[in-house]
């Protein structure tokens, strides 16, 4: 189990951020479509005065040939990648998929946030260093505490 104490990187903003999931959940509700709960936290964000980009497309390349765009739903502050589901939970993509775009835009920090329930669910994951392909932290717990 990880304490409440245990620091995580970007651990001030991402606890920002998950309050606004928290707001927009406890205002519209579990299980509407992802882009209805993406739009939600925009407006959650831009009040909190929190610099965000929505659907920023950054394209990939492979030896030195254009492959096409990824597209994180929302990157916070330039230092973390915000992917938002509404799914019965977290599938192996879904966690690929953000490990792939830290990995690929060279943000350390991501979270998994699900809003297909009553309760708020949420992975946050970090990278060390995304260009010695360093393994992936997956930090679950931290839902107790922000649900206590």
């Amino acid at each position: 189990m990880i304490s409440e104490e245990r620091e995580y990187p970007e651990q001030e903003l991402t606890r920002r951020i998950i309050g606004a999931a928290m707001a927009v959940h406890n205002a519209l509700g579990n299980g509407l479509d992802e882009k209805l709960h993406e739009r939600a936290m925009c407006i959650e964000l831009a009040e909190l005065e929190l610099d965000f980009t929505q659907q920023q497309e950054f394209p990939v390349h492979y030896k030195s040939k254009f492959l096409g765009c990824l597209i994180p739903d929302l990157i916070v502050e330039g230092r973390v990648i915000v992917e938002l589901k509404v799914a019965e939970d977290f599938a192996e993509a879904h966690i690929a998929q953000l490990i792939s775009y830290l990995r690929l835009t060279k943000i350390t920090i991501g979270l998994l946030i699900n809003f297909k329930h009553g309760t708020l669910r949420f992975k946050r994951f970090t990278i060390d260093n995304p260009l010695l392909n360093q393994s992936v932290e997956s930090v679950e717990s931290v839902v107790k505490f922000f649900h206590s």
